[in-house]
This record gives C-alpha cells, structure tokens and sequence, in this order.
C-alpha cells in the first residue's frame, strides 16, 4: 500500500512534538501525549498486516516515517522505534510462516504499546545469550529471573519482549527462550534514567523476579550464538535498520537547521552571510554527502529484508545469504557514525550560539550520540567483518584467495 510519511505525521503535528521535546528534555519526563496523538493515528499498527487490522506497512515505509518523527522528536522516535522492532519481527517471522508471532501483531493490532527487553549489563552477545534464567513452567511456559537495561517506554509498555537462558539445558546443548511478559508484581521497573540525551525514552532498568509468561506467548527456541531463526534475525534486522534511521533522521534535521542558521547569520569580518562563506558551505555540503550515502545504503537493505519476507524477486532485489547480519551490523554502524560526524559539522558551522540549552541545535548534538550505545558497536561490527574475512583467531587457515 502507499502510505506518506507527510501524510501520517503532518508539519502541524511534527511542530507540537518539537515544542514538547524541548520540554521532556528538560524535565526528564516521557512524551505520553506524544504517544497518545501517535497511537490515535495507527502508529503502533504500522507493520500489522491489513489482514489482520493493522496499517499495513512495509519496513521501509516505517523506516521512512521514523526518519520523520527523529526529525522533530528524537526521542520519541526512539522510544516507538522499539515497539516497531517488535512488530518489524513479527511481521518478518509472519511472512516466513511462523504463527507463534502471530498474537504480537494481534496485540499491536489493538494498540498495545510493546517494549524491548533485550540488553544486559555485560551481555556482548546481546541476542545471541542472555544472563537471565529462564524456568521451564509446567505446561510449556517459563519463568524469567534477571536484570535487563535500557528498556525504552519504560513507565507505559503494555506488553515486554524478553529472552532468557533456559536453566534446565545442558552445557553441550545450551538454549534461550524468546516470549512475551505482561505488567505484573514480578516485574520491577526502576526510576533510574537520567542522561545526557534521548531523555524523553525514559529507558529504564527492568528487574525480572520470576516473571511469567504462558506457553501460548513463547516466541522463539534457539541455540545459544548466532542463528537462523526468523523471529531472531528479524529483531536484530528491524533494530539495526530502524535504528539508523532514526539517527539519520536526526542528521537531516540538523542540516535543516544548520543550514538556516547559515542563510540569516552575518560575519561582520568578511561582511557576508556565512551561506556565503566557502567554509561554512563546505562543512554543510560535507554532512549532507555523508547523511546521503548511508541514507540509500539503508535504505537498499531495508527493502531487501522486506522482499526477502515476501518472496520478492526482480532487479535491484538481494539475498544477501551469509551475510544478512553483517549487512545489518555494517549499515547501523556506517549510519551512525555519519549522523554523529553530520551533526557535529553543522554545530561547526553554526556559531556560538548553539552551545546554549535553548537551541534546537544543542539537543539534537546530545540526542545523536546515544547512537555510539547501541548495538552493534564499532567494536563487534569490526570484530564480525575481520571473522569473516579472516576466520576465528588462530585456527589453522588455508591460502586466502589471491
């Protein structure tokens, strides 16, 4: 279907949201009305199939519209952006035919907002293993007991996608376990995030004490280490592709401002404005390259995962096979990397005045660099591109090809 993004989101509506971002920020408070005006216009059905109830949109359609949303509410995007992961798994998991994903699209159908409980301190596998034990429950459930961070939306999800180690595996043979947690006195969330920007996500820290969730809500089995499965390589596709976006969102914002910064603001030295001035026209132009090159980069994946779920073939359409998840790690990190050069190029080029806390400027700077905490890191996209180049350290190798 064709949905516009200037159509969901309207510049009268994304003009609300920036004056209440600046707000949030301030006050460390999370944007319930922005929530509220979102989940009135079908925000939280975007990726649930028409068929059943939802808007119907593809990844890229959402990736597009976060892009716009991070333009005026950074962190409000961020915070949506991981009910979309959600969904975004879900949805992918759905066209390859698993139905255990089938109630997520259901509850995000009815508007129940879903958050991401996923991180761990420590955890670099992130997905891939857990230190949350996870209790084989009569009748196929389990109980979660562990800590998880960064849990976005924290005060307001109504449903809590978590995985864990299931206790009763063996050392040769350990698993996870991937389901879906209601609101319960077994869930604690604390009142702990205080930071230098995304503010407004609110993402707490979640304390699991033997957290329950019935067999009808297990998601996913999967060996500990990379794997296959559907729903997994759809969480780590969704959160890597639409975290770029929102970052890059941010960078488009900021060139935006920088570059009506530069069309009004003076030198008196050289007594021309600086849209005139061959420096500050060269430190724009080289942020908005940047941002324009991991943009398409982003974009191309974003509509190959989309066509591998739906049996898409034709020109200009990949299976990138083997290499899905590098691509995925590889586009975030190169995207990221961009919006945080970007920004910090227009601040360069944008005067003094940007160092104050009134400035639109000054947030976006301390919302972009959020970005270096999320997986994958520069460290474990270049520690996985070197492995598949080189192999594991020290194994025994054969000639590399010439």
């Amino acid at each position: 279907m064709s949905l516009s993004a200037d159509d969901l989101l309207p510049d009268s509506l994304l003009e609300t949201f920036r004056e209440r971002a600046a707000v949030h920020d301030r006050e460390n408070t999370f944007p319930e009305d922005d929530l509220a005006d979102l989940r009135d216009r079908g925000y939280l059905r975007l990726l649930v199939p028409s068929e059943l109830g939802g808007t119907g949109a593809s990844l890229l359609q959402a990736s597009r519209i976060q892009r716009r949303l991070a333009g005026a509410a950074p962190a409000t995007a961020l915070a949506l952006n991981m009910h979309l992961v959600v969904t975004g798994a879900a949805l992918h998991a759905h066209r390859l035919g698993v139905e255990a994903v089938r109630p997520i699209l259901e509850d995000a159908a009815a508007d129940r907002l879903f958050a991401f409980g996923i991180s761990e301190a420590g955890n670099d596998a992130m997905l891939f293993d857990s230190s949350t034990r996870a209790d084989a429950q009569d009748g196929g459930g389990f109980r979660l007991t562990g800590t998880k961070i960064f849990t976005s939306a924290a005060p307001v999800w109504d449903r809590l996608v978590a995985h864990g180690r299931v206790a009763e595996a063996t050392e040769r043979d350990p698993r996870l376990v991937f389901g879906v947690l209601e609101r319960s006195e077994a869930v604690e969330v604390l009142d702990d995030w205080d930071t230098h920007g995304m503010r407004a996500t609110q993402s707490r820290t979640t304390r699991l004490h033997g957290a329950e969730f019935p067999a009808e809500r297990l998601l996913a089995t999967t060996p500990v280490g990379p794997n296959p499965d559907p729903f997994v390589r759809g969480i780590f596709g969704a959160f890597e592709l639409l975290i770029a976006s929102v970052y890059l969102g941010i960078a488009e914002r900021a060139i935006t401002v920088g570059s009506r910064v530069a069309a009004t603001r003076r030198s008196a030295t050289k007594g021309i404005v600086h849209a005139d001035d061959p420096d500050i026209r060269w430190r724009l132009a080289d942020a908005a390259i940047a941002v324009d090159g991991a943009l398409l980069q982003c974009e191309k994946v974003v509509a190959d995962l989309d066509a591998l779920g739906t049996g898409e073939e034709g020109p200009g359409v990949t299976d990138h096979g083997a290499r899905w998840f590098l691509h995925f790690s590889g586009v975030k990190a190169r995207a990221t990397e961009a919006a945080i050069g970007a920004v910090d190029q227009v601040l360069r080029a944008s005067g003094g005045a940007q160092f104050f806390r009134r400035s639109e400027l000054e947030r976006l700077s301390r919302d972009v660099r959020a970005a270096m905490y999320h997986p994958s890191d520069e460290e474990s996209v270049h520690a996985s591109y070197a492995k598949a180049l080189l192999g594991e350290i020290g194994e025994t190798r054969t000639e590399l090809p010439r």
